[in-house]
C-alpha cells in the first residue's frame, strides 16, 4: 500500500474508533449531546463560546479531533523506520503509543489551548487513556506493521 494511503487509512480508522469509544463512554456516563464532545474540542481553538455554538461547532471539533489523530498517525509511521522496536512489538508499542498520546493531549495540548490545565482525577485520566491505548496507539501500531513492511 501506499504510504499516503495507508496513513490516510489508518488515521480515519483511529480517529472513527477514539471518536466511537468517546461517545459511547459519555452515553454510559448517562449524557444524551454527544455533539458537546466536538463542541468541547473545538473550544480548545474558539474559547468557551464554542461550547454553546451549534452545528458549525460540531464540525470544527470533529475536523480538529480527525487533525490530531492525523499528526498522531504521521509521527508514528515516521519513527517506525528509525525505532525498530515500534514495528518489532507492536502491541506492546501500541500500548505505550496510546499513553504517549494521552500525556501529550492532557499534559500539553489541552492546557496550552483555550480550554486551559484542567485537574487530573484519577479514573476520568484512567478511563481515557484505556481510550487511547484502544482506539489510537494499538491500531496505528498494528496497521503501521502490516502497511509498512518493506516491499
Amino acid at each position: 500500500m501506499v504510504f499516503i494511503q495507508a496513513l490516510l487509512l489508518t488515521t480515519l480508522l483511529a480517529g472513527s474508533l477514539d471518536a466511537l469509544c468517546a461517545i459511547t463512554q459519555y452515553t454510559l456516563a448517562g449524557n444524551h449531546q454527544p455533539a458537546r464532545i466536538f463542541r468541547y474540542i473545538a473550544s480548545g481553538f474558539f474559547g468557551r463560546e464554542a461550547l454553546t455554538g451549534g452545528t458549525p461547532m460540531v464540525v470544527y471539533g470533529v475536523l480538529f479531533h480527525y487533525f490530531f489523530a492525523f499528526l498522531f498517525t504521521l509521527a508514528f509511521f515516521l519513527l517506525c523506520p528509525y525505532i525498530p522496536f515500534l514495528s518489532l512489538h507492536p502491541v506492546i508499542s501500541g500500548i505505550l503509543y496510546g499513553l504517549t498520546a494521552w500525556l501529550i493531549m492532557n499534559l500539553l495540548v489541552v492546557p496550552l489551548s483555550r480550554i486551559g490545565p484542567r485537574p487530573l482525577r484519577l479514573w476520568p485520566s484512567l478511563i481515557g487513556a484505556g481510550i487511547l491505548i484502544i482506539a489510537i496507539g494499538l491500531p496505528i501500531s498494528l496497521l503501521a506493521k502490516r502497511w509498512l513492511k518493506e516491499p
